[in-house]
């Protein structure tokens, strides 16, 4: 059985992972407090002696809005940290992968593939970048797009906020000139799996099926749950965005490589969810 070491093991994304391949895969999960990643000292005096096949990487610094008044700390963990854990990893001859995001884009000219030119507009989206280029062609980067699941108490995602106005019946103003790429949590588990028993150093998007504005998205939710859509109200990207963290407007993002597992739509994803 493939062992599996990962930090944000306890995070939205990687305890569904751990759930779900449990059975399949040997998990070492490796705690912040456990390992400052930003301390390449005690990644080292952690890893060196440790027994793993690959290494996912998903611990980040991932509040978009926050990371413009925290720059320097964003790119502490994302780029900082990022070089400290692959340069253990690699020293050690082991696999590596990468977990980046759609904010690598600057949401202009869509569709966005595995091979299209990022250019972030975010200091979040450059800080991801900053960590995909040290590890590019050496090891595996996958970006996923607005992760959503049915339960997780640490985090709410963008699915579970929005449901959670709609059900105590406040008002939502959202966008309906922009594109994002809802992509179901357990779909990226799935999709890791088969990476994870047939790696190779490249970029894969595991993405959502389809894209669509939050404002499309929320009105989803509302009759998926049964939910009052008459207090969805409408706003555009210009206005959303003034005076917050820039925000890739057409995310529409798709895969050329993922032909081996097939990704819900956010319709699916739902569905799955509410049964």
């Amino acid at each position: 059985m493939l062992k599996i070491a990962l930090t944000g093991g306890d995070g939205l994304v990687g305890s569904r992972i751990i759930e779900l391949l449990e059975n399949d895969f040997t998990f070492i999960s490796i705690s912040q407090s456990r390992m400052d990643i930003t301390n390449l000292a005690q990644v080292n005096a952690e890893l060196k002696n440790l027994d793993f096949d690959i290494f996912l990487h998903l611990a980040a610094y991932t509040n978009v809005a926050e990371a413009e008044k925290t720059k320097d700390l964003a790119f502490k963990i994302n780029r900082s940290g990022t070089q400290n854990v692959f340069a253990v990893v690699s020293g050690k001859n082991k696999k590596f992968i990468y977990i980046s995001t759609d904010f690598v884009f600057d949401g202009k000219n869509p569709p966005f593939y595995e091979d299209s030119m990022p250019n972030p507009i975010s200091a979040y989206g450059f800080s991801k970048y900053e960590g995909e280029k040290i590890i590019k062609n050496q090891a595996m980067i996958v970006r996923i797009s607005y992760p959503y699941r049915e339960k997780y108490e640490l985090k709410k995602d963008f699915f579970r906020t929005f449901k959670s106005f709609l059900e105590q019946k406040k008002p939502l103003s959202l966008i309906t000139d922009s594109l994002m790429t809802p992509t179901f949590i357990d779909d990226i588990a799935f999709a890791l799996k088969y990476l994870f028993n047939n790696y190779s150093s490249e970029i894969f998007h595991l993405v959502g099926s389809n894209s669509l504005s939050p404002y499309q998205a929320s009105l989803l939710i509302a009759e998926k749950f049964n939910l009052d859509k008459s207090i969805i109200g409408k706003t555009t990207y210009k206005k959303y965005i003034k005076d917050k963290a820039p925000l890739p407007r057409f995310a529409e993002i798709k895969s050329r490589k993922n032909d081996f597992y097939k990704m819900k739509s956010f319709q699916q994803g739902l569905e799955e969810i509410k049964s």
